[in-house]
């Protein structure tokens, strides 16, 4: 039986790299795509930040994936952590994954001391508190990467991507990239940075699988 799996995303160029991941990790799962990209936009102007009515309408995407028939939900969005809880409280026996927590759980496992690189300011405010306590995180802003990102200009987004990784990798085991949209810049992170570095769609589809496998 083909497995199901509902992909939600707040960022366009998050849809190719969990695609990318998914051909080679789990080619046989089943994939649909479901793109808001308002969500992105309105949170980097609102003075609410993520609030309720934000968290609402992550509820409304995952009512209406799971009523397509997906067995399990991906949100490839690294910002909006509270609202992806808030979808895991209304469907408890869901698979419902995060973005970043299998990553995280490969960071830590590499060491205490953990750079945290992201292109959307946004990111950087709610991932944090994902980490489990003692871990020291060093987060930097990859600023003008998305910028260069959304004109079509992937040489620079990866190059701003790893001067920012390689700002804080004297203070680091490993570098983690926030963002689906980041992995990308990965081998040039590890060009410039000299250390270990996680992508967030590898670690989310062999988390995704493993757990959907047990789910059967």
């Amino acid at each position: 039986m083909t497995v199901r799996v509902a992909l939600i995303h707040a960022l366009a160029h998050s849809v190719a790299p969990v695609a990318d991941a998914f051909e080679r990790l789990w080619p046989q799962a089943q994939r649909m795509n479901l793109l808001d990209d308002s969500l992105s936009a309105d949170l980097a102007h609102s003075p609410a930040g993520l609030d309720e009515r934000m968290a609402q309408r992550f509820v409304a995407l995952a009512e209406y994936a799971l009523g397509t028939g997906a067995q399990g939900l991906l949100f490839t969005c690294s910002a909006f952590g509270p609202c992806i809880d808030a979808v895991k409280r209304r469907w408890p026996g869901v698979p419902v994954l995060k973005p970043n927590e299998a990553m995280i759980g490969e960071a830590v496992a590499l060491g205490k001391r953990i750079g945290l690189v992201a292109s959307f300011a946004p990111t950087l405010a709610s991932m944090p508190a994902e980490f489990p306590a003692g871990i020291e995180l060093h987060p930097v802003l990859a600023e003008g990467a998305l910028d260069a990102l959304n004109r079509g200009d992937s040489a620079t987004h990866d190059r701003l991507v790893a001067e920012a990784a390689a700002s804080v990798a004297a203070s680091c085991d490993a570098i983690a990239l926030a963002q689906f949209s980041l992995a990308r810049a990965a081998p040039a992170v590890a060009a410039l940075a000299g250390l270990p570095v996680l992508v967030t769609p590898d670690s989310a589809v062999r988390a995704l699988r493993l757990r959907l496998e047990r789910h059967k």
